[in-house]
């Protein structure tokens, strides 16, 4: 259970972590229908990642309730990957963090709905269809991005080389993935790379960009070796929960 424990937690803490990056954009987006539409992925997201740390919460059977295990952590305790903590920058750099994500959690989810836990296959059901959206969504804006103006290209062209470290992590299997893979719950991340370097490949293809031929890859988020960037998410994410214990409406 312990192993499963932690499984769910890097599906919860991953969607949660991108959900509050995301909401950083609320009353800052280029235009109301962006701030719309962001704000909704985040929304999404934040739903998605409560059911994930529910479970989690119900596997432990330790007291904690899904609150505590969202907003009492410390970083070295998150279980996200590294690319969906990295800072929002421009709108370029958000919409392909975006995108990058969104390709590999449609093809996770989908794996995922296959699980032997009903719990994970039916949150992972649920979830695919409001993914299904942001894929399309994200995927529209790397070409409207990168094959616009000179200015949208070039700063689609920075975007895609400085995230492109942290997508490796993605695909990376370790002994609890390959632990939950064997019992029919997990998915094969190995086996979506393939999947996931075609949309990539097509869509940077379709928006004039070049796929990074650098295949380094940043690690550890997973095991909760994290960039500088989450603590200070933290502490903003986090500063109602400490400031005011138990708090309830």
């Amino acid at each position: 259970m312990t192993t499963l424990f932690d499984y769910l937690l890097r599906c919860g803490d991953t969607d949660l972590i991108l959900s509050h990056r995301l909401s950083q954009w609320v009353g800052h987006a280029p235009a109301i229908e962006e701030e719309l539409a962001i704000g909704n992925t985040a929304l999404d997201l934040l739903g998605q990642a409560q059911l994930w740390l529910n479970l989690a919460a119900a596997i432990a059977n330790d007291g904690r309730d899904v609150d505590q295990l969202a907003y009492l952590r410390d970083a070295g305790q998150y279980r996200n990957v590294l690319l969906v903590e990295q800072p929002n920058g421009d709108f370029a750099h958000t919409l392909t963090r975006q995108f990058f994500f969104d390709s590999f959690h449609y093809l996770q989810l989908g794996e995922l709905s296959k699980s032997k836990h009903s719990g994970v296959a039916a949150i992972a059901a649920k979830s695919i269809k409001e993914v299904s959206y942001h894929l399309r969504r994200s995927r529209d804006w790397v070409i409207t991005l990168g094959d616009g103006s000179d200015e949208s290209h070039r700063r689609m062209v920075a975007a895609v080389e400085n995230l492109w470290s942290y997508t490796g992590e993605l695909f990376e299997m370790d002994q609890i993935d390959d632990e939950l893979l064997s019992a029919g719950i997990g998915a094969d991340l190995s086996g979506l790379r393939k999947p996931w370097l075609r949309e990539v490949s097509g869509t940077l293809a379709a928006a004039a960009l070049d796929v990074p031929q650098n295949d380094w890859a940043q690690r550890g988020g997973k095991r909760g070796v994290h960039t500088e960037h989450l603590g200070f998410l933290l502490a903003e994410m986090q500063f109602l929960q400490r400031a005011y214990p138990n708090a309830t409406w």
